[in-house]
């Protein structure tokens, strides 16, 4: 069955369709990526990469130079009333600009064979392919990796969703000195603003509400700690925007169609999972084409997506309630080592189940208390 795929088409040339395309040309695969823009391909994130999503791109070979971009130690989450901060449990993350990441990641699929098409325009999913401006490429094995409003998906069929959140995200770099050793979360009533250190003299900001108006410099004002320290920053970037979705689909694959990264479903952005999800997911997609089995894609893509999408279920059911937003980060503050656990469980150190019964009901009567 390993045999099946020899061919393969991926469509987008962002994170996710490189990922796959470098895993997959490891497997001997002919490769090509088809992409309507041309690198660097820039988007609105958060830029921060987890250690686990660093780990990712080092077995894709990818190691990021020191100097594209800044390390950070942890997470710390602060609403102006209480804050808690916990280091990574045995490594660091790296804030890393979209377009230095995409540069790397283009630069080795390059070295690895894999062919591109950039500029492509007018592609689409055809009988034994992909007809890119009316020309047919064949193909066995046709990928969208096309993000959240994939053609892809909507062309073959895929598009049958069991579970869509949406907000609205934007992001803007400023020129100042990282002043924290950690990627910094700070919560308000109607949004979310992170911080990611991204060089030695910048930082980039994104903001998260349920609002498509909701700008980046406007939403300073919710967050007097952030904005003291930005008034006088420069920016260094235009604003950019996106959406941030938490979405699970029914299926990721139809006959010789399989999707990836956003286009195969997404969690929402104050996760900071995103890369590191699409990038879990070119692993397994590459070992299920040796199989011959997209099942087995399907059964693994389910995997990787549970615990990042309970994580995001519960960030973004925070952010409902002030009142219980308020109490749950002060009992947070007030009991660091559960904080410190769910940490763990976020970047995939530990499971669920290492959360003891004592430790959750210790936390259950600190936020009725707080």
């Amino acid at each position: 069955m390993s045999g099946c795929f020899r061919n393969i088409c991926v469509i987008g040339g962002g994170p996710a369709g490189l990922a796959a395309a470098i895993a997959l040309k490891k497997t001997g695969r002919k490769v090509t990526v088809f992409d309507c823009a041309a690198p660097p391909i820039d988007k609105a994130c958060g830029e921060g990469l987890l250690p686990g999503s660093l780990e990712s791109l080092r077995q894709l070979g990818i190691e990021i130079p020191a100097d594209a971009g800044f390390p950070f130690g942890g997470i710390r989450l602060t609403d102006g009333c209480s804050s808690v901060a916990s280091h990574f449990p045995g490594a660091t993350g790296m804030g890393v600009r979209r377009t230095k990441l995409h540069g790397l990641m283009v630069e080795q699929a390059t070295r690895a064979g894999v062919s591109f098409a950039w500029n492509s325009k007018h592609i689409e999913v055809a009988p034994g392919g992909v007809r890119v401006e009316g020309r047919l490429i064949e193909a066995d094995l046709v990928i969208g990796a096309d993000g959240q409003n994939s053609a892809i998906r909507r062309r073959s069929g895929l598009g049958a969703v069991t579970r869509e959140i949406r907000r609205y995200g934007f992001r803007r770099h400023y020129r100042i000195a990282p002043w924290s050793p950690y990627v910094e979360i700070y919560w308000g009533r109607r949004a979310q603003a992170y911080v990611t250190p991204v060089a030695k003299d910048e930082v980039g900001v994104a903001v998260i509400s349920g609002r498509s108006k909701r700008r980046v410099q406007e939403t300073l004002a919710d967050f007097p700690e952030l904005d003291r320290r930005l008034r006088d920053a420069e920016p260094a970037s235009a604003q950019m925007g996106a959406l941030s979705v938490s979405r699970r689909l029914r299926s990721v694959y139809r006959e010789n169609i399989v999707l990836i990264g956003d286009a195969s479903g997404s969690v929402d952005a104050i996760t900071g999972e995103g890369i590191g999800v699409s990038i879990r997911q070119a692993h397994a997609l590459a070992s299920a084409v040796e199989r011959g089995d997209l099942l087995q894609y399907q059964r693994e893509h389910r995997k990787i997506m549970r615990r990042p999408q309970a994580m995001a279920l519960l960030l973004v059911a925070m952010q409902r309630s002030t009142h219980l937003q308020r109490r749950a980060l002060a009992a947070l503050a007030a009991n660091p080592a559960i904080f410190r656990s769910l940490l763990e469980v976020h970047v995939g150190a530990t499971g669920f189940d290492s959360l003891c019964s004592w430790r959750l009901l210790d936390f259950g009567w600190a936020c009725l208390s707080a």
